[in-house]
């Protein structure tokens, strides 16, 4: 099968986590022995987020007083180059005898019009204390949401419309080669009516831009990888069950935090009614048994109900 992996940036740099080069390594050195067993077996396409690389890398651009700060796109740009550098060295090393490699600098359109610029959603950065969180707000404009019980930053998270580099990632997977892409959603940009794209303030959600890359590649599979086991109903509660199998349109119709799953349903139903595959939510490390159907969330085309388990 062609495959799209989405790698959450929570992943490859853990909740509390020290945002260090060398945590980043680590975790993402543990990942590619999953992503190992796949590119073993199908064509592979990595996408991977940036929320906490691109809130620190706005954090040392605010500290930079002697002139214009770097808009979100450029620090984009700046995170794809890191991460997509980080998971193409360890993934040669843990394919040592696969020489086709790619990582491919993405960009995606979004509207300029998009109603998400005026109200963000995109948590980015570490996670603050209340007195920190108003501090900020009061001292750089930003805006700022709970994530679990801590206040992280929040930027405007467009739709994306579509991945300018299609047919080059099409080309290399055609030739073999495995194509890390579309970093942190992608770097995003507008057309204006000239047809000059330019740059846009904003981090595009990389499972949202995943679901529209793997559907113009003609991918089989999306596997939106994330912290959490599955999609679950009750979570937290003594009700709480694992949604096994679900069509796409009776998930459509259920409710999960803006912040942490809702995208991740939205991505995968989306992926599923454009493609009419399937899409799987779960650990990278449970991938194969997700492609099995013994781990995740499976979400198959129409209106079946869950499956609960």
């Amino acid at each position: 099968m062609r495959i799209v992996v989405a790698l959450g940036g929570n992943a490859i740099s853990r909740r509390g986590e020290e945002i260090s080069v060398e945590n980043q390594r680590r975790n993402i050195r543990d990942a590619c022995s999953s992503l190992a067993e796949i590119a073993g077996a199908h064509e592979l396409v990595i996408t991977h987020g940036n929320g906490p690389q691109v809130g620190l890398l706005a954090l040392q651009n605010a500290a930079y007083t002697e002139g214009s700060l770097y808009p979100l796109d450029t620090l984009g740009a700046q995170t794809q180059g890191l991460i997509g550098y980080l998971i193409e060295i360890e993934l040669r090393n843990t394919l040592p005898d696969r020489k086709k490699l790619t990582t491919v600098l993405t960009l995606v359109e979004v509207d300029p019009t998009d109603s998400a610029f005026q109200h963000p959603t995109k948590f980015v950065g570490p996670v603050y204390t209340p007195q920190q969180a108003r501090s900020l707000a009061l001292g750089r404009g930003w805006t700022f949401a709970m994530d679990g019980e801590l206040p992280r930053r929040v930027v405007p998270s467009p739709r994306p419309e579509r991945v300018i580099q299609i047919d080059s990632v099409k080309r290399l997977l055609s030739a073999g080669h495995v194509v890390v892409c579309t970093g942190g959603g992608g770097i995003p940009v507008s057309r204006d009516e000239d047809g000059i794209l330019s740059g846009v303030e904003a981090v595009v959600d990389k499972d949202a831009s995943s679901a529209v890359l793997g559907r113009e590649i003609g991918a089989q599979a999306l596997v939106l990888a994330t912290d959490a086991d599955a999609v679950h109903v009750d979570w937290g509660t003594p009700n709480d069950k694992r949604i096994a199998v679900i069509g796409a349109e009776a998930l459509d119709t259920m409710e999960f935090p803006a912040g942490s799953m809702g995208p991740k349903v939205e991505a995968a139903t989306a992926f599923v009614r454009s493609s009419g595959h399937e899409a799987y939510i779960g650990r990278l490390q449970d991938v194969s048994a997700m492609l099995e159907g013994s781990r995740g969330t499976r979400v198959v085309p129409g209106d079946a109900p869950a499956q609960l388990v």
